[in-house]
């Protein structure tokens, strides 16, 4: 979908439809009334009989009005009009995408933007109406033989005052780049394990240096990982036919003594728990365990798209965790690149074991800040559900920058502690420490292991074991989070 800023009047906009608000109380939004002198009172008729309704989510098509320049009207309900934020934003613009996408549109202006949204200048408007309407639009239906067809819907304006033009054409190319991003983290996400395996998901980074100028990407293989000791990250893919793969990407948009921002994503392209094997039930949904690799890869795309003056390193780990002969069993010491040793307790808390290995691999860049994206625990979702990322940090600056990006993104996340005492239950007779803990705080217990190699450079770790997908129903599928959430993160470095 292309999309572009308007500053033309609703009534007299030459488009396929144009889209207008509706709220649930007070008089009708200034674009809608326009529309309304336009073709002699029609739809304000159509809200005091019932007809159109202001409701969250509720849509209605009008077709043909005198007077009007759009071919069509969608009148779309936004909430109450004290409510109206970018959360109401967001969810108006998902609904009439959604609505025009069952039509024969083929372009539409919005207006919902012009509403007067409390908290989000035009840039933000701009940006989250691109986001919202490319979200609705997503269809992952590359491996179906016969793909429903959706509607013609092609082309998207964002209506704006002429004053407001280059911050709302700033905000959406952001938007455009974050969306691109987005859709590359969803697609990986939602390919079978038999498609998207570690190795796939090399050839997808080297497909991405190969589109972006200022992306590179670098391939190690397990006989590199050998020479580098990576012994939690092998111990890991013991068990596994498909070769393992680390994933080195770098986006140079700075001078080259700048010092970077480094993130590692966990690439389980498949997770069986090992030996420790998981519960058959919903065992399908571990093809996403690798959505963190997925993040990685996303904002790189978005970044090669917008090109700020910023280093970032991107380490992934990919591999698959399989049974096996030859599979790392519980109570095995391994080696980690740090030359801490870990006493595998449970084979199904191999995040932490790739990771560990990432993260002391990515100190070598000499990052301003470290970060790491993973599924990594179930206990994750238990405290935050589906809505939230966990966010754990050292650094309480770094913790701030990213609560406030995910804010703006409506990509949200809640921190949660990370304390020295959650550590207290990774005590290991026969190594350093366990890699699994009691039974409690199993988010922080993991957070807490990952912190014990990160040497004290500012770190985060966001646990998106329930952000990164939607678990059943007709929404089943990758959401592409963190990537909104990481990219305006970065873009505020600059």
């Amino acid at each position: 979908m292309q999309f572009s800023v308007t500053t033309g009047s609703s009534a007299s906009e030459a488009t396929g439809c144009v889209i207008l608000p509706l709220f649930e109380d007070g008089p009708l939004p200034a674009a809608t009334q326009a529309v309304d002198e336009s073709c002699g009172g029609i739809l304000s008729r159509l809200v005091d009989v019932g007809d159109a309704s202001g409701k969250p989510g509720r849509t209605l098509l009008l077709p043909g009005l005198e007077g009007v320049g759009a071919e069509r009207v969608l009148l779309t309900g936004c909430g109450k009009q004290d409510g109206f934020d970018a959360k109401a934003l967001n969810r108006a613009v998902a609904a009439a995408a959604q609505a025009l996408g069952q039509t024969g549109v083929e372009d539409a202006a919005s207006y919902l933007s012009q509403a007067g949204i409390a908290g989000a200048d035009a840039y933000y408007a701009a940006r989250i109406t691109v986001a919202a309407a490319s979200g609705a639009a997503y269809r992952f239906d590359e491996l179906k033989s016969n793909a429903p067809k959706d509607g013609k819907l092609g082309a998207f304006a964002i209506a704006a005052a002429s004053g407001d033009a280059p911050e709302a054409e700033r905000g959406t190319i952001h938007g455009q780049a974050i969306s691109v991003g987005v859709g590359i983290a969803r697609d990986l996400g939602n390919r079978p394990a038999n498609v998207c395996t570690p190795s796939h998901l090399a050839d997808e980074a080297c497909r991405l240096a190969d589109r972006y100028e200022h992306v590179e990407t670098e391939i190690l293989d397990e006989e590199d990982m050998q020479r580098l000791k990576m012994g939690a990250l092998l111990s890991v893919t013991d068990g596994a036919e498909e070769p393992a793969r680390l994933i080195l990407m770098q986006y140079n948009g700075a001078d080259s003594d700048s010092a970077p921002v480094a993130i590692c994503g966990k690439g389980i392209t498949f997770d069986t728990g090992g030996i420790s094997i998981k519960p058959s039930a919903k065992m399908d949904e571990m093809k996403f365990d690798m959505c963190g690799a997925a993040s990685v890869l996303g904002t790189m795309a978005a970044l090669g798209e917008l090109q700020p003056r910023i280093n970032v390193v991107g380490v992934v780990p990919a591999c698959e965790n399989m049974p096996g002969g030859r599979a790392t069993r519980p109570g095995d010491i391994v080696t980690s690149m740090s030359g801490k040793t870990v006493e595998v307790l449970n084979t199904d808390a191999e995040g932490r074991l790739i990771l560990c290995d990432a993260l002391t691999y990515a100190a070598r860049y000499e990052p301003r800040c470290l970060l790491d994206v993973a599924t990594l625990t179930g206990a994750c979702v238990v405290a935050v559900g589906h809505l939230y990322t966990g966010l754990f940090s050292n650094d309480e600056n770094l913790a701030g920058d990213l609560l406030a990006a995910g804010k703006r993104s409506l990509d949200p996340a809640w921190q949660l502690p990370v304390d020295d005492e959650y550590g207290e239950g990774l005590r290991s007779n026969f190594a350093d420490f366990a890699n699994i803990g009691g039974r409690y705080a199993g988010a922080s217990i993991g957070a807490q292991f990952l912190s014990r190699f990160v040497d004290g450079t500012p770190w985060a770790h966001l646990d998106i074991a329930g952000a990164a997908w939607h678990p059943s129903g007709k929404r089943k599928g990758a959401t592409g989070r963190p990537v909104p959430m990481l990219v305006d993160f970065l873009l505020n470095l600059q």
